[in-house]
This record gives structure tokens, C-alpha cells and sequence, in this order.
């Protein structure tokens, strides 16, 4: 075994434990719930604006991050690299796989920009009605502009999170989140010299808040000693191998986000064509949902740093013991929402109302109650996915979940919503009863995949760098169950 291995045995966080799955992942689920909750919270602002406002944020946001998403998964996946050459032992193959993510990024930002100009024509396709349509125009062009700040944060957020240093991410997150509150009222409603700007106000402030996010992660990789002691700025040049690799295992990863966020676009595009109020009942559902779903992101990257470490070490059985512990923890999460979702629905919904309750919103909230409930049913699900997705992608098994999602969105998801579409009586709970189905069907077939054990045998490192453990000497480090 490697001096990394050496350290984790005399570490006070025990390898597996869920002591150590703790330590990574809280700081992770902290910073992913204040994104959340800064959502939720944008969301609640823009209702209060307009419910064509709240209407064309979803789609409008969805169509922006499906833009980058082959980037983000790029991105993204440098924590794998960082996560099992850490592991090895290797801290100069570390800075460069950071580079390569910096130079990986800043091409992708220059290539996002192009979605400015083809903006009308992508919502004018779309075809929402046309006050929505105005929104959606301009806050997906003013998010444009912040896709290259934004992929740049996640590459350096990953040479924090792949070497389990969570907390510094979790602090930036915090910070960043306050940043994009304090200006979402401002810039929407209008406060001190800023003027009321609605929906651009609330794209204007994610924008602004990308850019703190990035010059925070800057300046702290800038005082801290890590910089010096990994020689970040020895190793800058550009690695043809490494960034090709990246891109060989990054890639597949970014197509994974790509079809899983352009399928539910494609939701919700579909779910828009049934009428204003089901997308803005959606709009706010999916919008709820999220206080489940996003620190639920969080433990997925605590997941796949712990087993591209234990990759890394030669100690893929570690890795096991580590993700089934985050399913059990993830499922019991969930499983206070589901409670939250069927109890408390109006409690939920509260923030939401306008001062002046209208019929229209009413509507809209009596169809949000009931989707809820199709929520609760596939929250259980979404920790399938997130939990034994993640462990798989730490490894490199990023093919597989790519090839998985692209079939199992298209073939339970998209293409039966627009059947419901198309021939339907009851459209909106039809859509809903098809996006149950297909995260249930990727959160099983993820599970499947995981006992399979192929990930085992993967590695996104170089073989010489990574010396399996036989079942024996792993054995020990297995005893600790927290």
C-alpha cells in the first residue's frame, strides 16, 4: 500500500466508518441545502413578482443548465481524478489534473456564450405563450453569461471536495448563497439604488453570485498552504494524455447530465404546452422537491470522492461498506420529507402566496398539493440514484450510466409524456405518474449495477499509480462501523 494508505490507518477518522462518511459528506449536504434552499427561495420572490415569472424560470433554467451540462459532468469529474491520484498518493498528478479541468472549462464558458444570439429562436420553438416566452428569453441570456465563472467554481471547488477537504467548499457555498439572496430582492423588487428588474433581476444575481463564488475559491487556493504543498503552480501546463483522459471518462459523465437534464426538459417543455397554470404548479413542485433532492448532491459527491479514494488506494471493498452506510443515511433522510410532502403540504406552500390570494393561484396550488404526492413516492428513489450512481462514477463507470439514463428517460419518461400529450385525458398526473416511473427505473438499475460489481476492477488513474489489496489485508479496516 501507498503512504496514503499508510495515513488512513493511523488516521482518527477509520476508513469506511461512518464517522468518516460524516466528515465529508455534512460540510457537502450544508452547502448543497443552502443552494436549495437559495432556489427555493428565488423562486418564492419570483412568484410574488408574476406567475408568468415563476412560469418561465424553470424551463428557461432548465434549458440553461442542459447547456452546460456536458461541461458541468466534465467539470465535475475532476474530483475523480483528484479523489483516487490522492489516494495514490501522488499530489504533483493532482495539480495537473486540476489544470486540465481549468483549461477544460474556460473552453467550454467561451463555447456557452453562443446561446445568447439563439436564444429567441430556441423559446420561440419551444413555444409557451407569449408573455412567458419574453421571460424565458431573457433569463436564459443573462444566465449565459455566467456559465464560464460557474464551470470554473466547480472545477476548483474539486480540489477541495476530491481530497475530502468539504468544509472549505462548504463556507464558499454559504457565502455565495447570502451574495445571491440579498441581491435576488434587491435587483427584483427593487431596494436602495438598485430598480425592480423581475425576472432579469433574479439572473442577474446568480450571475454575480458565480463570479463571488470563483474569486472566493481564488483567493483562499491563493493564502492557503495546499497551493505550495501540491505545487499548483509548478504544474499549470497543459497535459495532452491527462486532458484527454478527462475527457474520455469526463465526457461520458457530462452526457449523463445532458440526457438526464434535457429529458426533464423536455418534461417540462411538454408539461408548459398543457397550459400555464400545470407548468407553474410544476415549476413550484419540482421547486420543493429540490429541499430533498439538492443536499442529497452532496452525499453523491461525498460518495464519489470516498470511492475514488479507496479506488485509488487499491481498496474497492472499503468502498462498498462506505456507500451502502450512505444509502441507509440517504433513505432515512427522504424519509422524513416523504412525510413532510403528504402531511404538510399546505405548510409547504405557504411562502408562496401573494398578498392577494387570486383564483389563479389557488389552482395552481391545489394541482402543487397533488404532485407533491407523486414526489414523496419517488423521493426513495432519488437516493437510489444519487447514492449507488455516484459510487459507480467515482470508480469510472461512467459509460454504463450514461447509456442507462439516455434509454430508461427517453423509454419511461419522454416519450410516454408526449403520448399523455398527444392522446391524454389527465395530462399533468399522466406526465408525473411517467417521471415516477423512470427515476424508480434508474434507481434500481443503478442498484443493480452496483451489486455487480464491475466498478471494482475500474480506475481512472494510471494502473502503476493504484496496487490492489488483497480481501485479506482490507479486511480489518472493514471491523469499524463507526
Amino acid at each position: 500500500m501507498g503512504d496514503s494508505s499508510l495515513k488512513n490507518q493511523h488516521s482518527k477518522l477509520q476508513p469506511g466508518s461512518l464517522r468518516e462518511l460524516a466528515n465529508v459528506a455534512v460540510p457537502l449536504v450544508l452547502s448543497c441545502g443552502s443552494l436549495s434552499i437559495m432556489h427555493v427561495v428565488d423562486r418564492i420572490f419570483l412568484t410574488w413578482w408574476s406567475t408568468d415569472a415563476v412560469a418561465a424560470a424553470l424551463p428557461a433554467g432548465l434549458i440553461q443548465w442542459a447547456a452546460m451540462s456536458i461541461a458541468m459532468g466534465n467539470a465535475t469529474y475532476v474530483n475523480t481524478f483528484i479523489a483516487q491520484y490522492e489516494g495514490a498518493g501522488q499530489k504533483q498528478r493532482v495539480s495537473e489534473s486540476f489544470w486540465q479541468g481549468v483549461y477544460l472549462a474556460l473552453i467550454w464558458g467561451a463555447i456557452l456564450l453562443l446561446g445568447i444570439p439563439l436564444s429567441s429562436h430556441i423559446f420561440y420553438w419551444i413555444g409557451h405563450v407569449a408573455e412567458v416566452q419574453t421571460l424565458e428569453v431573457d433569463y436564459f441570456s443573462i444566465l449565459c453569461l455566467g456559465s464560464g465563472p460557474a464551470l470554473i467554481s466547480m472545477v476548483l471547488s474539486c480540489f477541495y471536495t476530491g481530497r475530502s477537504k468539504t468544509m472549505v467548499v462548504m463556507w464558499i457555498n454559504l457565502a455565495s448563497v447570502l451574495v445571491n439572496m440579498i441581491l435576488d430582492y434587491c435587483l427584483i423588487f427593487g431596494a436602495g439604488p438598485f430598480p425592480a428588474m423581475g425576472i432579469k433581476g433574479a439572473a442577474i444575481a446568480t450571475v454575480i453570485a458565480n463570479i463571488s463564488t470563483m474569486l472566493f475559491y481564488v483567493l483562499i487556493i491563493c493564502a492557503k498552504h495546499e497551493a505550495r504543498e501540491y505545487g499548483l503552480f509548478n504544474h499549470y501546463r497543459w497535459n495532452r494524455e491527462l486532458f484527454l483522459r478527462l475527457l474520455r471518462y469526463g465526457f461520458p459523465n457530462g452526457m449523463l447530465f445532458f440526457v438526464d437534464i434535457v429529458g426533464f426538459t423536455l418534461f417540462v417543455v411538454l408539461v408548459g404546452r398543457f397550459g400555464k397554470m400545470e407548468l407553474a404548479a410544476t415549476t413550484i413542485a419540482f421547486n420543493l422537491n429540490s429541499l430533498a433532492f439538492i443536499p442529497m448532491m452532496g452525499v453523491g459527491t461525498a460518495v464519489m470522492t470516498l470511492v475514488g479514494t479507496r479506488v485509488g488506494e487499491g481498496r474497492p471493498l472499503l468502498a462498498v461498506t462506505t456507500t451502502w452506510k450512505a444509502f441507509a443515511v440517504s433513505a432515512a433522510y427522504m424519509l422524513l420529507f416523504i412525510v413532510i410532502y403528504i402531511g404538510f403540504p399546505e405548510l409547504l406552500l405557504r411562502p408562496y402566496e401573494p398578498e392577494v390570494v387570486t383564483a389563479e393561484f389557488l389552482q395552481v396550488k391545489q394541482m402543487t398539493v397533488t404532485l407533491l404526492r407523486f414526489a414523496a413516492l419517488f423521493s426513495f428513489f432519488d437516493a437510489m440514484v444519487v447514492v449507488f450512481g455516484s459510487a459507480i462514477r467515482g470508480a469510472g463507470d461512467t459509460r454504463f450510466c450514461m447509456i442507462y439514463s439516455l434509454v430508461a428517460g427517453w423509454a419511461v419518461m419522454v416519450i410516454p409524456t408526449f403520448l399523455i400529450w398527444m392522446y391524454a385525458d389527465e395530462k399533468l398526473f399522466g406526465s408525473w405518474t411517467a417521471c415516477t416511473s423512470y427515476i424508480a427505473v434508474l434507481g434500481i438499475g443503478y442498484l443493480i449495477r452496483f451489486q455487480a460489481g464491475h466498478w471494482k476492477k475500474m480506475r481512472v488513474i494510471e494502473d502503476h499509480f493504484s496496487e490492489p489489496v488483497t480481501e485479506d489485508e482490507e479486511q480489518p479496516f472493514q471491523e469499524a462501523l463507526i
